[in-house]
């Protein structure tokens, strides 16, 4: 399919295609012109510093010489010059110091062959590998900075399936935070210099025969926090067979990411991101599950 425009104010035509293919290098690009693809007022150009007055419509046919984005690996929620924020999916870890299949490496490399080498993905934040939903990038080390100095003023919403349901409709856990010598997380209830405090509010969205849904949300960003505080209230989520669920089955943990809003890098205005749960999430069978 082709794309056509009007323009609005005098321009070169490099200026226009750029605008159309915004991660394609100018070399790429040149090589629409050379194959007669691009059309001005339906006279074939094929100068880049053509120069371009109001009122002036560009057309660029459509063919497979055309520039084409290879899909993301993953599905894209939202993405500017500065971020990039995609959908995880549960089973992959966000990056990981062993080489392993993680979403950090995808991406990177996914934004490195976009924009031949220029721009690669940068951490700002982790998701649990069992954990699906927002997980958000920087496209830059100063964006990443900007992104974490600031971190106390995003706002995180998770879904979380658990057995059973907590006695109080909603309500919030605080407790410290330490690991044994398994590296497992549990609380404990006075301050320690290796223990993080920890805080997480919860409310009831619905019931589910034996199991509850509750929407949790965070105001500290610690290691397995959700799941070992809904463990430690009695409730743990379905498939965290790790903090205490049932074993009968191998299970997905059903805990999904499904909102964050943080101030943009650069332009300060508050980029608010949505994720739907997951299908399948609320249904479970009497059977084990195979997810990635």
């Amino acid at each position: 399919m082709g794309l056509k425009t009007t323009i609005l104010n005098d321009c070169a035509l490099i200026d226009i295609l750029q605008e159309f293919y915004p991660q394609s290098p100018r070399t790429r690009i040149k090589k629409i012109l050379q194959h007669n693809n691009v059309i001005c007022n339906g006279k074939v150009i094929t100068l880049t510093s053509f120069e371009l007055k109001p009122g002036d419509v560009v057309e660029v046919k459509g063919n497979s010489d055309t520039p084409k984005r290879v899909a993301a690996p993953f599905p894209v929620l939202y993405e500017d010059n500065d971020v990039i924020v995609v959908e995880k999916p549960a089973g992959i870890s966000t990056s990981s110091v062993d080489n392993s299949t993680n979403v950090y490496h995808i991406l990177s490399q996914y934004l490195k062959d976009e924009s031949k080498g220029h721009v690669r993905a940068y951490v700002v934040h982790r998701l649990d590998k069992e954990v699906s939903g927002v997980l958000l990038f920087a496209k830059s080390e100063k964006a990443m900075n900007i992104i974490k100095d600031n971190w106390k003023e995003t706002k995180k919403f998770y879904y979380a399936l658990v057995e059973g349901s907590p006695e109080n409709a909603e309500g919030t856990i605080e407790s410290w935070l330490t690991k044994d010598k398994n590296f497992k997380v549990y609380s404990i209830r006075i301050q320690s210099e290796k223990a993080k405090f920890a805080i997480t509010h919860y409310r009831t969205i619905k019931k589910l025969n034996k199991n509850t849904l509750l929407e949790m949300n965070i105001e500290t960003g610690r290691k397995n926090q959700i799941r070992v505080h809904l463990s430690e209230l009695g409730c743990p989520i379905v498939g965290d067979r790790k903090y205490g669920a049932s074993s009968d089955f191998v299970r997905r943990v059903r805990l999904h990411a499904f909102y964050l809003s943080f101030p943009h890098p650069v332009t300060k205005e508050i980029i608010t991101v949505e994720s739907p749960l997951p299908k399948g999430f609320l249904v479970l069978k009497d059977r084990n599950e195979i997810y990635k």
